[in-house]
Parts: structure tokens; C-alpha cells; sequence
């Protein structure tokens, strides 16, 4: 049997990397002796957490334009030409059978490399507003795997596959971990707790709303496990103080903490949305407005268009948090309703789904 060779890339953020690694992860179960590189941006968060899942990674010299002029931006040309040459060396040397993108700046010079000769390549788009290097590499893509309907207007059609995203494997058996989750994130079982989720770097608006609300939840008699983000830690992490609430940088165990939560407040980047709907928790959306596109925004009303979840914009929390999070926590019905509605919206083999893609293209 042949012996296949993969590369990846994405990076910049944990939606990126995230579906990379678990798409990755598929792939060595099936192909146990397969070889993979991944390729992402030098200075990003994938330089560490690739290695940590033990996969190798090279590094790129790339960054996105800012939206106004910038030494960064005229910096762009040179680090586009820089980052289309190292992928030319890489692709070169490595001889991959496919390539695949999940997203990031260092995805769009190596998938035009690949495209250009001649490699299979397939793209994974995460969000239901695509951004610019997806769009501009859809053209040349062999195959474009999707998580919203209704994408037929940014990519051509004939390529597009609903695969859903992929998200880690523990969480799709949460029943029965809920004491475990209890235990140990040392969460007292006669109270609800509410999980607030601002994303791997953090979510600065959630968490003024959180520290500003703080009172106001304990007296609805939920316990606060509060995700803060590593660039608020230090700010927020006197909080610990306080009984019942509990602040942390990171969530090592995704699933254990989901299992214990009772309500949810997230941002509604494309990897925790598809998460929520594979655990299905009642769920607050509060979109970052400061992404491209506002892709959030509209991450968020895929779901709650079909009643899986509620919205609340940044610009609304002052007057309608309190009165929004106290209904949800005393109507029983409502937080079924959505429970149920968001997990019709899961999909949970998105992974393997992809995987099928794949090996449509290597062979």
C-alpha cells in the first residue's frame, strides 16, 4: 500500500488550528503509516500547539493586511513573495499527495503554490461568511468542505461539500461525565453553573460585561466557571477570591466542563458554535463586532434563526443582558426548546466526512 504524505495548514487563532489537528488526527487512524507536515504563520499560536498534538510545523513569514495603512502593509508584498517561495521549497522537498487549508493567512500562499502544480488541494471552511483567502483559493480548489448552507454565492458549486466542522471527539458522549465534570472542576452539584467561553485569546467586552454582572448572577444562584483568555488573566484572576466564581486562562478538559455547565455565554467563533451544537447547552451568543466581516455575527443567527440559541450584539448587553440571562435561567422550557434546536444542527462525523474527501482526492 502506498504511503501517503499530508500537509495542513491553518493557524492563527485556535479555529484554525483546532480543525487542522483534528482533521489530521482522522487521517493518521486511517493511514497509520502516512507522513504530515503542517505549515503556519512564524510568530502565531501554531508554532506551539502543533508541535503539542506531536505533529511537525514549519513556519512562514506572512500576516494579514491591516485595514489602514501600516508599516505591516507595506511590509505585505515581501512577506507574500518570501512566503510564496518557502511553500514552493516545502512542496518540493516534502512531494505531499494532497494539501489541505483550514483557514489563516499562512493557508494562502501554500495552497496557491499547490495549486499552481498541479497538487490536490482541499479547503475547510469554518464560518458561514467565508473570508478573502478562501474565496480567492476556492477557484483552483478540488474540493471545499463546508459547515453553513448557502455558500454557493462565494464558492463555485459544483465543489462544495456540507461536512460541518470538525470538533474534538470527546464531546460527543457528555451524558454520562456530568459528576466528573463536577468533581473535577470542583463545582458544587446543587447549583447551576453557567460557562462563559471568550475564545483562546479571550473576549475584552465579555469579560467587563462578566466582572460588571458578577453580583447580579450570584444572586440568581448560578456558580460562574469564567474563561477569561491569557491576555486578561492577570486582570481578572482576583476574582478566584470571590465564593462560587471560578477564572481561568484556559479549559484543558473541553468536555468536562461542557458536561457540568448548565448555561452557556460565548463568543461565536466558527469551532465554538459547532461545539455548542454537538453539546447543545442553552446558549447566549455575544459576537466579537471586531472580525472580518462580521462572520460572528453571522455564525451566531445560523443558530438562532432556527431557534438553537439567543443573540446578543455588544452594543445591546447594557440594557438587555440582565432581564435576557435571568428569563433563560428561570424558563425550563425555553432552555429545552433551544437545547433540543441546537443539537439538530450538530454534526457529529463532520470529521470523518472530510476524511471521505480526502481520500477521494489522493486516489
Amino acid at each position: 500500500m502506498k504511503k501517503y504524505k499530508f500537509i495542513l495548514s491553518g493557524g492563527g487563532t485556535g479555529g484554525h488550528i483546532y480543525p487542522a489537528i483534528a482533521i489530521a488526527n482522522a487521517l493518521k487512524q486511517r493511514f497509520p503509516d502516512a507522513e504530515f507536515l503542517f505549515v503556519g504563520a512564524k510568530d502565531k499560536m501554531e508554532m506551539q500547539k502543533v508541535p503539542q498534538a506531536g505533529y511537525p510545523i514549519e513556519g512562514l513569514w506572512i500576516a494579514g493586511l491591516q485595514r489602514k495603512l501600516t508599516l505591516q502593509n507595506m511590509m505585505f508584498p515581501l512577506k507574500l513573495v518570501s512566503s510564496l517561495w518557502k511553500s514552493r521549497r516545502i512542496l518540493k522537498r516534502f512531494q505531499p499527495d494532497v494539501v489541505i487549508g483550514t483557514g489563516g493567512f499562512a493557508s494562502g500562499p501554500l495552497l496557491q503554490m499547490a495549486n499552481s502544480k498541479g497538487i490536490p488541494t482541499l479547503i475547510q471552511e469554518q464560518n458561514s461568511y467565508p473570508g478573502i483567502t478562501n474565496k480567492l483559493l476556492s477557484k483552483k480548489a478540488n474540493a471545499i468542505c463546508v459547515a453553513y448552507e448557502n455558500l454557493e454565492r462565494f464558492f463555485p458549486k459544483e465543489k462544495i461539500v456540507l461536512t460541518g466542522n470538525p470538533v474534538r471527539q470527546d464531546l460527543l458522549e457528555l451524558s454520562n461525565k456530568r459528576e466528573e465534570g463536577q468533581m473535577y472542576f470542583k463545582l458544587d452539584p446543587n447549583k447551576k453553573t453557567l460557562l462563559v467561553l471568550g475564545g483562546s485569546l479571550g473576549a475584552r467586552r465579555i469579560n467587563q460585561l462578566i466582572a460588571k454582572e458578577l453580583d447580579f448572577l450570584l444572586a440568581q444562584g448560578v456558580q460562574v466557571y469564567w474563561q477569561c483568555g491569557k491576555l486578561y488573566f492577570e486582570a481578572y484572576k482576583h476574582w478566584n477570591e470571590k465564593p462560587n466564581v471560578q477564572v481561568t486562562a484556559f479549559i484543558d478538559r473541553m468536555d468536562l466542563i461542557y458536561a457540568a455547565a448548565d448555561v452557556v455565554i460565548s463568543r461565536a467563533g466558527a469551532s465554538s458554535v459547532s461545539e455548542l451544537c454537538l453539546v447543545g447547552k442553552p446558549t447566549v451568543f455575544i459576537p466579537s463586532p471586531n472580525v472580518a466581516e462580521d462572520h460572528q455575527t453571522k455564525n451566531a443567527k445560523a443558530i438562532v434563526d432556527k431557534g438553537g440559541a439567543l443573540l446578543l450584539k455588544e452594543m445591546e448587553l447594557e440594557e438587555k443582558f440582565e432581564a435576557t440571562f435571568a428569563d433563560l435561567l428561570k424558563n425550563e422550557t425555553l432552555q429545552q426548546q433551544l437545547s433540543a434546536a441546537m443539537k439538530q444542527l450538530g454534526k457529529p462525523n463532520a470529521t470523518r466526512d472530510i476524511v471521505e474527501e480526502i481520500i477521494k482526492l489522493v486516489q
